[in-house]
């Protein structure tokens, strides 16, 4: 997110790009206008790429799973039925500095201990609701000295969820669950929402072709969501949508070097794509 937005090109496909974004500035000051340009792009250029009503029947994407479900499960690709919506908090605490000799456990206002039940509410929290994933991906403690009671604490949360109301819900009991550990501890906290996704549900009957695909292959047809988000979910607003997963190797670890596709996993999810391809009769 070198600019602070996320699946530029596809939003400007499926006309819900922000001109805004134009002026927003990676963290060397360059903006996005600049950098367009130098690339030698047109900036301005964006409604000239909007796909709605330009008779698109449907968008479909192949994808690597970037989990362990279908590797666990023994199958080469599934059906996506969603893509996850995700929201994204970030959570400042405020305590109270002191000297970590001197200042009796009973008496300190630990910004860091407070932040840190806060991060297991998150985990516990997510925990007892199926369909719902949390991660504290990022954490920054101040004054960051080793015989210093931490005063500052800053930390991210990206919750998401193929359901919209339970991830809107986890955000609400984020925040006043948060409150009350704070009030326990005697520190401070504001939790403030910065990012929102809705999730895409996937059309059903672009599911079913898929499921046939793979039923024509021998293999087991299985459903799953995705949790990551893709290119896909923008575009319900210009046509049908699909996804089709492919399983990822070396237990399912992505966004990593060790991430890995076999070849034959490969040759089978082409193969299920082209046969969709090659049977799919678009809707009047």
């Amino acid at each position: 997110m070198r600019f602070g937005a996320t699946l530029i090109g596809s939003k400007a496909m499926a006309g819900s790009f922000e001109p805004a974004w134009l002026d927003q500035a990676d963290d060397k000051g360059v903006t996005m206008r600049q950098a367009l340009t130098a690339f030698g792009g047109n900036p301005d250029g964006w409604p000239d790429v909007d796909r709605r009503g330009k008779n698109v029947v449907a968008y479909v994407e192949s994808h690597i799973e970037q989990g362990p479900v279908l590797l666990n499960e023994g199958l080469a690709v599934g059906v996506v039925t969603a893509i996850a919506g995700a929201s994204r908090l970030r959570v400042r605490v405020t305590g109270l500095a002191g000297h970590a000799g001197t200042v009796p456990m009973g008496s300190r206002q630990d910004a860091l201990t407070a932040a840190s039940e806060m991060v297991l509410f998150v985990e516990k929290y997510c925990e007892g609701k199926t369909g719902l994933v949390g991660t504290v991906g990022k954490m920054a403690v101040l004054p960051g000295a080793i015989n210093v009671i931490p005063q500052d604490v800053e930390f991210t949360i990206d919750v998401r969820s193929g359901d919209d109301a339970l991830r809107r819900e986890s955000v609400a009991a984020f925040q006043s669950g948060f409150e009350d550990i704070a009030k326990r501890r005697r520190v401070s906290v504001n939790a403030a929402p910065f990012y929102a996704a809705n999730a895409a549900p996937c059309d059903p009957a672009l599911q079913e072709a898929f499921a046939r695909a793979i039923a024509a292959h021998g293999i087991k047809v299985r459903h799953l969501p995705s949790g990551a988000g893709h290119d896909a979910m923008v575009f319900p607003a210009v046509a049908p949508t699909a996804m089709l997963f492919v399983r990822c190797g070396n237990n399912g670890i992505s966004h990593h070097p060790d991430e890995t596709m076999t070849a034959e996993d490969a040759e089978i999810g082409t193969s299920v794509l082209l046969h969709f391809f090659e049977n799919y009769r678009p809707a009047p």
